[in-house]
């Protein structure tokens, strides 16, 4: 389970082999062998105790900015062969692998929001909508073939500008589409960062932090150096690899939210207006993350195999580490 603690005030301990969170509004023991991640949104306190208890237990610790992205986490420090493979991922932007696998990375994520919209499609009877769908995804599938066109032999950091342009391109038509599939009044004008201009985007915003999280823990786990990246570069300072892997998985938020907002859940009083913009409050969060958890937690077909999807990011994580070791051998 993911344990997240979300009441300012918070304090968590050790007791025994539980975590005991208390606040003003409860106290409560849960057995740390129970926890997979202990997500922390707001100020709270956490001992030392607490920290051991996490370590031993291969939980790990997240902090997030109250826009939802990670600015630190606790975690243990048996890692994958990160040193075996870094050297691997040293030769990605050099290569023509590099380039095979972020074609096929942003061309996955087109394809998913594709599908994302032909699954909405079923449930409008509206003709106007329908073909606001259909001109989305014709205008998609012309960038994922622009995207198969770019040769293996290409260098990266020539092509680089041309592939987030054709990603851009389809982005903004799927996100226009979104748009005007949900509620009038919730309408908004593309995408928009911290702050957010629009509720659609604030909680967009606050679940992409929460799934960059899981995206670099599985990078962790599997081996993979989190700031080594292929599209992105290490000269941004950050996790570049996650930033490349997230594009793979930000349909499920996308889904997620979507649904919310086309389902009424939405309330005015989730958002903290700040100058510029929105920030997710404690009542948005609870709601996003309740509804992340519950989507997480179903099992879908995924390359052969009945698996959750919580589960899927890992999985690919491990077979992309693979991948590399056996591809980049013979550099």
């Amino acid at each position: 389970m993911k344990l997240v603690i979300n009441t300012r005030g918070s304090r968590i301990s050790k007791a025994g082999e539980c975590f005991k969170i208390k606040n003003e509004l409860r106290t409560e023991e849960i057995a740390a062998k129970k926890v997979e991640q202990i997500l922390i949104t707001t100020g709270a306190a956490i001992t030392t105790d607490a920290l051991e208890l996490a370590v031993s237990n291969n939980v790990d610790i997240v902090f997030l900015q109250r826009t939802g992205k990670p600015f630190g986490r606790v975690w243990h420090s048996k890692m994958g062969s990160i040193s075996t493979i870094r050297r691997k991922q040293l030769l990605m932007q050099e290569s023509s692998y590099g380039i095979k696998l972020v074609k096929e990375w942003i061309m996955t994520k087109m394809e998913n929001q594709i599908d994302h919209l032909r699954k909405l499609i079923k449930n409008r009877q509206d003709e106007e909508r329908k073909t606001i769908i259909n001109e989305a995804i014709e205008k998609i599938n012309n960038q994922i073939k622009n995207i198969g066109k770019i040769k293996d032999t290409e260098k990266i950091n020539e092509i680089r500008n041309t592939i987030q342009g054709y990603e851009g391109s389809a982005s903004r038509a799927y996100f226009s589409a979104l748009s005007r599939l949900i509620p009038k009044k919730y309408e908004f004008s593309g995408r928009s960062k911290n702050p957010a201009k629009d509720y659609f985007n604030c909680m967009l915003n606050y679940g992409y932090g929460i799934m960059y999280s899981n995206v670099e823990r599985a990078c962790i786990i599997a081996g993979l150096d989190p700031y080594i990246g292929i599209m992105h570069t290490d000269n941004y300072n950050r996790t570049a690899l996650v930033f490349d892997l997230i594009e793979l998985y930000r349909v499920y938020i996308e889904k997620i939210i979507f649904k919310l907002f086309s389902g009424k859940k939405i309330k005015k009083e989730f958002f903290d207006e700040v100058e510029g913009g929105y920030y997710l409050n404690k009542g948005g969060k609870e709601l996003l993350i309740g509804a992340y958890n519950e989507e997480m937690e179903k099992k879908i077909k995924y390359k052969g195999r009945n698996i959750e999807l919580q589960n899927i990011i890992q999985f690919d994580a491990h077979n992309i580490a693979n991948r590399i070791l056996k591809e980049m051998q013979l550099c």
